[in-house]
């Protein structure tokens, strides 16, 4: 974890940056134009992070998946047009679309003859007020059109990198994300870190990917990269568990084999990369 600096030393300050570590309080590596929120949506994005819709089991999980650090590094506002891809059980749905619901919109895209159409629209049911405006939008990642070109504000994926490098389709997923966002958008990548210097073929099956690959693939479909974050780090996990990162929680892939080791870790490092299709870009 990298120590928050500040202008003036003395004690003041280093109590300061001790809170702030203790809190879990992150930075990215270099600042960007468009690091952060304004006060008004961070408001509301603190929120929706409380709503009481979320279920127990999700909101148990925010001291690993830090939502608030997450999406404001992202620069998510509350009138954008964001598509979510690959929500799965809606994790980051059950903040984003309540979030979005009233001046922006939630677009959760899913896998083609996958679950999580019907898992999703099952959650949009139980709420109809916080999600009533979020639209699912089915697609085939391994020929992924994400919507008509320049349409979106923000695409963000959650912890599916890993999948797509598994299966071959990576480039073309990561080729769709850059065409459906406008210029000047933003896709911001949360995904399992393997250790520095690793290949990828040397951890695919674990999981964690190396951050200079899914660096590669971002910028070779034609994003830059903005910042990274060490929001999402843990320095517990050494990355080298007997079933990968499905060892960890929330998974638990050993069972209860030595389930207070993997307990005590939480849930993986994780890399966090906000990358900017170039405002010249069509």
């Amino acid at each position: 974890m990298k120590k928050l600096a500040f202008a003036c030393a003395g004690l003041l300050g280093l109590a300061l940056s001790h809170a702030a570590l203790a809190a879990g309080a992150q930075q990215p590596t270099r600042a960007a134009s468009s690091t952060g929120i304004d006060a008004t949506s961070a408001a509301q994005l603190d929120k929706a992070v409380a709503g009481s819709w979320r279920s127990p089991e999700n909101k148990a999980r925010d001291m690993y998946r830090h939502p608030q650090q997450t999406l404001s590094f992202f620069g998510v506002r509350p009138d954008m047009t964001v598509i979510e891809i690959w929500p799965s059980g809606g994790w980051f749905t059950e903040i984003l679309a309540p979030y979005l619901h009233d001046n922006g919109h939630y677009i959760g895209a899913v896998e083609a003859g996958s679950k999580s159409t019907a898992a999703l629209q099952k959650k949009f049911s139980f709420a109809p007020a916080q999600y009533g405006n979020a639209k699912i939008m089915e697609f085939n990642h391994k020929a992924p059109v994400l919507g008509a070109p320049g349409s979106a504000d923000r695409v963000l994926t959650f912890r599916n990198v890993h999948n797509w490098a598994a299966d071959g389709s990576a480039e073309a997923m990561f080729k769709a994300m850059f065409a459906v966002l406008k210029p000047g958008g933003v896709l911001g990548v949360e995904d399992h870190r393997a250790d520095a210097g690793k290949k990828l073929d040397d951890v695919v099956n674990s999981g964690y990917l190396p951050t200079d690959y899914v660096i590669k693939l971002a910028t070779d479909a034609g994003f830059k990269l903005d910042a990274q974050s060490e929001i999402n780090a843990n320095p517990k996990d050494d990355h080298n568990h007997p079933k990968g990162v499905w060892t960890l929680p929330p998974s638990f892939d050993m069972g209860d084999t030595d389930k207070a080791k993997w307990q005590a870790i939480g849930e993986s490092d994780r890399m966090t990369l906000r990358f900017v299709k170039p405002a010249a870009a069509k």
